[in-house]
């Protein structure tokens, strides 16, 4: 193709050290530097991103499915059969969870107790592997045994083994009612815990499903019931199935998301913020695009005006300068994609920016690269080199072959 032809010679046969070939120089080099910048951010990005998800997911449920009502609690049969039966899901248990106040000696909390089936082995939802003291035991031999996170057994001074006493704040309210003295039950301590989420580590407990609905006093009742699936991201699709099956009067469905959308909302904000702070990089360099094509206009106006006397159409001529840009552009994307991705290659495999892990929960800043991004960082940076190119070639179309040859 010859207007290909012409502006790979134009772009290659600047041998002159001038004004435009320092701002075509400047061009590819703010291209580069803002399309590297992008594919490193957005993947530090991914990776927090990433990285929170897991800590969350790793104690969260897919899917939870919480009890509203009391007739709820007799159709439960039929939502038990209905995620049996279902290939989406991995596995399910109901549980119950309430506020409760522990204190030992002269210390006290306020918690929640979160009853989980004895027999479930803790690997489902990731309590077993979290365990890093004692054992995760939560059988009713003798005493019910209960595990703690490590902050909430430093604040009551409690260790593996020792003994927690636990009452129910349902049970203080009908004290005040019915000036009945409230029921406790005293807990061994099996195990401690630690997930890296504060929320969990400071203010839950987990014992068996049978010792704390005898603590607070129920009978059949279930809190809600939590559900695994073999694909996360099927979570949306069952809870709109469950909803459409089961209605949302008597059972209210959270999925991960839902369960802490305002941090998830946040990252995400944060993420297209970024995305486009430093898309502004581009735009200058692509404004630097359009002042060299515009340069080179004026200074090949002589050959434009050959090309139309020899009988190229203006389409042609347009085509020419629009290519050079074009090509400006494509050589920045492309050494900004390989700038990115090698700097992001030296993060995952050689941890050249380590963080403190004495205060941080990871010991080097987690870098996860996104096919996905890589192709809309490189598409937005060839749409704003095209934009930009789109001026100058039209103003080259327009070239008056005598006004630029009358004087040669």
């Amino acid at each position: 193709m010859i207007e290909y032809f012409i502006a790979r010679r134009y772009l290659k046969t600047k041998h002159k050290f001038n004004l435009i070939t320092i701002i075509s120089m400047l061009s590819v080099g703010g291209i580069t530097i803002g399309v590297a910048a992008l594919i490193i951010v957005l993947s530090v990005f991914n990776g927090f991103g990433s990285l929170v998800k897991s800590i969350l997911i790793s104690f969260d449920p897919h899917l939870r499915i919480v009890v509203t009502g009391e007739v709820a609690n007799k159709n439960t049969n039929a939502l038990y059969s209905y995620l049996k039966s279902n290939p989406k899901v991995k596995n399910y248990f109901p549980y119950v969870e309430s506020k409760v106040i522990a204190y030992n000696k002269k210390s006290y909390e306020i918690i929640n107790l979160k009853g989980i089936p004895a027999e479930n082995n803790g690997e489902d939802w990731g309590l077993k592997e979290k365990i890093i003291s004692g054992k995760y035991d939560l059988s009713n031999e003798g005493l019910g045994k209960i595990i703690i996170g490590l902050p909430l057994s430093l604040r009551l001074s409690l260790r593996v083994g020792d003994t927690v006493t636990i009452t129910s704040a349902q049970n203080i309210e009908r004290m005040i009612t019915s000036f009945s003295i409230p029921h406790s039950q005293k807990f061994i301590v099996s195990g401690l815990f630690e997930t890296n989420n504060r929320d969990y580590d400071v203010s839950y407990a987990f014992t068996s499903i049978e010792e704390a609905k005898r603590l607070f006093g129920y009978a059949n009742e279930i809190s809600g019931i939590e559900v695994r699936l073999e694909n996360i991201e099927h979570s949306e699709k069952l809870k709109k199935e469950l909803i459409t099956k089961f209605g949302d009067d008597y059972f209210s469905y959270y999925t991960w998301y839902d369960l802490h959308k305002d941090l998830y909302s946040i990252m995400s904000v944060e993420r297209w913020s970024a995305y486009i702070l430093l898309s502004l990089i581009i735009a200058v360099a692509t404004f630097n695009i359009f002042a060299s094509l515009t340069m080179t206009v004026l200074e090949k106006k002589k050959d434009i005006a050959i090309l139309l006397s020899m009988g190229a159409d203006s389409n042609k001529i347009s085509r020419i300068f629009m290519y050079e840009g074009f090509m400006v552009g494509l050589i920045g994307t492309i050494a900004g994609i390989i700038l990115g991705l090698t700097v992001c290659y030296l993060q995952i495999n050689y941890n050249f920016y380590p963080l403190d892990p004495t205060k941080y929960i990871i010991s080097a800043m987690p870098v996860k690269v996104i096919f996905t991004d890589i192709i809309a960082i490189g598409s937005m940076s060839l749409l704003l080199t095209f934009l930009a190119s789109i001026y100058p070639a039209k103003r080259a179309s327009k070239t008056n072959i005598i006004e630029s040859i009358k004087y040669e």
